[in-house]
């Protein structure tokens, strides 16, 4: 048995997939004689091949959306007959059991605090996410079942009638604040329109997690555009499209679908404009899907904030002005959650209050110095 494991650091003998007999970890072991250990040995886990019942905890440990890796283990294991628990709660409640395995999804590094206190809790937890660290970026569910798995159980989000899930994986950038090249590598294509909706009775609505949707194949992309719009299918597109590549071919596909936001009413589609660097290149993506029929009023832009060093509070307002007047509607990331002023800034710009209230007179937290566009 074991109390930790952390996969993105086995020697290079023992990286081998839980699917095997055994995986060698720096863990808590018990020995020949039942004594406890610390050190490198072989855990055995022996997943795709057991056929006892087993207890399992599941849990998430942010984002609001259904978590797409919690799913697919949730699949798994229950159509092999396990008991399967899940949980946004990261520690024990009173009455609650124990486990044969706990798993934990993290996504946001701010999200440091409750992985620390679920670590505690459960010291033999699997972690992983790209809020877990680093060494385990690369650390996925299918290293854990030993092979390509795409079937996800919903029954954990019962509220949620959407359909959700990737199209294709990777992206063609690698931006030093962004995790995504990292973690899934250049773009590929993993999945049709089919494979992700629920089907009848299921809505028409699609939540795709692209990070680089037109960074697939150019038939891929085509062919998923003709599915969406044959379809029928609204599609909100969250994680955004990639405004700097953006071609005429690439903004009339666009305007030829249902693309919407969260709540699947209004027409919104999301981008990002990171650094002011990018401002002539991100107008010229702007202005193409002017010219294709979407207008500046239906963008969403996350706006990075509290990453450039040589960032100012005039390069940020000048940004943000700049979309302002255009009608483009800023969504303000702050990467240095320490800045409690970019993150007062990030709430007057991301509840609207931009628009009936002035920076100037905007009321901020005690303690936190108000900057203006001249710092």
């Amino acid at each position: 048995m074991y109390t930790d494991c952390e996969f993105g650091s086995l020697p290079a003998a023992g990286r081998r997939s839980l699917a095997n007999v055994g995986l060698w970890m720096n863990a808590n072991l018990m020995d020949e004689r039942g004594a406890a250990r610390q050190g490198w040995g072989k855990v055995r886990f022996e997943l795709p091949g057991y056929t006892a019942r087993v207890r399992v905890r599941l849990t998430q440990i942010d984002g609001s959306l259904p978590n797409l890796a919690l799913m697919k283990l949730a699949h798994w294991h229950r159509s092999h007959g396990d008991d399967v628990r899940f949980t946004r709660r990261v520690t024990r409640d009173l009455f609650e059991p124990d486990y044969d395995r706990v798993y934990g999804s993290v996504i946001f590094d701010f999200s440091e605090a409750r992985l620390g206190l679920f670590k505690k809790t459960w010291p033999g937890a699997i972690t992983g996410g790209s809020g877990a660290g680093l060494h385990l970026l690369r650390f996925t569910v299918e290293q854990l079942i030993g092979s390509e798995y795409e079937h996800y159980d919903y029954s954990d989000y019962p509220e949620f009638a959407d359909s959700i899930g990737f199209t294709q994986r990777g992206c063609r950038l690698d931006c030093g604040f962004c995790q995504v090249r990292t973690k899934e590598g250049r773009p590929r294509s993993v999945n049709t329109i089919a494979d992700i909706w629920r089907g009848i009775p299921w809505p028409r609505r699609l939540r795709l997690l692209d990070n680089d949707f037109f960074g697939q194949r150019r038939e891929q992309w085509q062919a998923r555009i003709r599915e969406i719009r044959d379809g029928g299918f609204r599609v909100n597109i969250t994680q955004g499209i990639n405004i700097r590549l953006i071609d005429d071919e690439c903004a009339q596909a666009l305007a030829s679908i249902q693309y919407r936001d969260t709540k699947f009413e209004r027409r919104k589609l999301y981008t990002a404009w990171d650094n002011l660097k990018d401002e002539r290149v991100f107008f010229r993506g702007v202005d193409c899907l002017r010219q294709a029929g979407i207008p500046p009023t239906h963008l969403r832009v996350y706006m990075l904030v509290g990453y450039d060093r040589a960032e100012t509070w005039s390069r940020i307002f000048y940004r943000f002005e700049r979309m302002t007047e255009m009608g483009i509607e800023p969504f303000v990331m702050v990467k240095d959650r320490s800045r409690l002023d970019l993150r007062a800034f990030q709430r007057w710009a991301n509840l609207g209050l931009y628009r009936v209230v002035p920076w100037a007179e905007y009321r901020l937290p005690e303690g936190v110095r108000r900057a203006f566009p001249s710092a």
